[in-house]
């Protein structure tokens, strides 16, 4: 008989499993399943594009020793001086915020969202105040799968706030305002993360999926518990993005002075340098939970849900300490996390019996989500 390891410090062997999967979402090579909804879809051929032209580019420099130790030396000398800028920004929460699109305007909506009162009269100012999510929201109410549950007049664009608002309903409000928040917060503007951001987002969504599915299976507070799910990866995507944006004006700095210099071989190996995956994957591990509470206390939600809930994830050594909604957010994780790793075939039967003992997954709980479809947010 194996000894059970639930609730307790969480064991080694968890945390390797649980890091297999985010070194397959962070370093992973392959592409992201498609989602119910391509946040960034026309990135993909630009993607694609820059990775054939470097692996053309690669193959050609293989030839040529010489050119080949000029990459690695380069590519060297470039990837230590990113590294090391970001492991100065990162040191600091103010200046991640201050490059993060999240703001008092977000986190005070969501807020409102999860309350046990939701007065859209006081929503609807919040909403406005975001000019990139009324976009989303009146794209998704004109859209044509939105479209046919309208009354009448379908045909008709709604562009007014408050009959979009009124038109989408706050159950199913409460779904997308957090949902298109993430979406705003993924590093969606580099070629260099597409499948990264792609592979990220779809773990987001149906490990919120799944949290919001448990929360209802127990009566708990579901508004509240999917949007502190899809927001607990707050810290991972400030991690990428502040990454990003630092590999990105580097590497571009770069290439425009081996392109001034007139040397091709410099030039060359400066475009085949790749964003360091492995070294970001690195500054996740160490900062992107503390990353979830602090930036949310930079905007002055000590106090908030939110802010507890993380910071006890963050902090609580034993999974069996935590209150019974952040167990919830807990235990989905831990089934999208299996999921996944089901998925590519990088998790055995044994492991999955493991991280389910330990997060204290019940039978009647995997069934409930084995009859979810975790790709597909749960709207009308």
């Amino acid at each position: 008989m194996a000894i059970s390891v639930a609730g307790g410090v969480k064991p080694a062997q968890i945390i390797e499993i649980e890091q297999r999967l985010q070194k397959l979402l962070i370093i992973g090579r392959d592409k992201a399943v498609v989602v119910t909804d391509d946040f960034n879809s026309g990135l993909e051929e630009a993607a694609n594009k820059l990775e054939v032209e470097r692996q053309a580019m690669r193959a050609r420099l293989a030839k040529q020793n010489e050119a080949k130790a000029i990459v690695d030396t380069v590519s060297a000398q470039l990837l230590a001086s990113v590294n090391a800028n970001i492991e100065h920004h990162l040191s600091c929460p103010e200046q991640v915020l201050a490059h993060s699109k999240l703001n008092e305007k977000q986190v005070s909506l969501l807020e409102q969202l999860s309350a046990e009162q939701v007065d859209l009269t006081r929503i609807r100012p919040m909403v406005e105040a975001l000019p990139w999510l009324v976009r989303d929201l009146v794209n998704m109410l004109n859209s044509s799968t939105f479209r046919h549950r309208r009354p009448q007049s379908s045909e008709v664009q709604v562009t007014d706030v408050k009959l979009v608002l009124n038109y989408i309903g706050i159950e199913n409000l409460q779904t997308l305002i957090p949902y298109f928040c993430l979406r705003n917060l993924m590093p969606c503007a580099q070629t260099q993360l597409h499948w990264t951001s792609r592979k990220l987002w779809r773990y987001s969504v149906m490990a919120a999926i799944a949290a919001k599915t448990l929360a209802s299976l127990h009566e708990r507070d579901s508004a509240f518990i999917y949007t502190c799910s899809l927001m607990s990866q707050l810290g991972t995507t400030s991690v990428i993005q502040q990454s990003a944006r630092i590999f990105e004006e580097m590497w571009r700095n770069w290439l425009k002075e081996a392109s001034a210099s007139g040397d091709k071989s410099l030039y060359d190996a400066v475009l085949a340098t790749e964003f360091p995956a492995k070294d970001v994957y690195k500054q996740i591990v160490t900062h992107s939970l503390k990353l979830n509470w602090q930036l949310l206390g930079l905007l002055h939600f000590e106090q908030s849900r939110l802010t507890t809930t993380f910071q006890a994830i963050e902090t609580k050594l034993k999974y069996a300490e935590l209150d019974p909604d952040t167990a919830i957010i807990e235990r989905a994780n831990c089934y999208a996390k299996v999921f996944l790793l089901k998925e590519t075939g990088n998790i055995t039967v044994a492991e999955s019996r493991l991280m389910f003992d330990y997060y204290q997954v019940t039978e009647q709980e995997l069934l409930k989500l084995s009859k979810q479809n975790l790709n597909k947010l749960p709207l009308f």
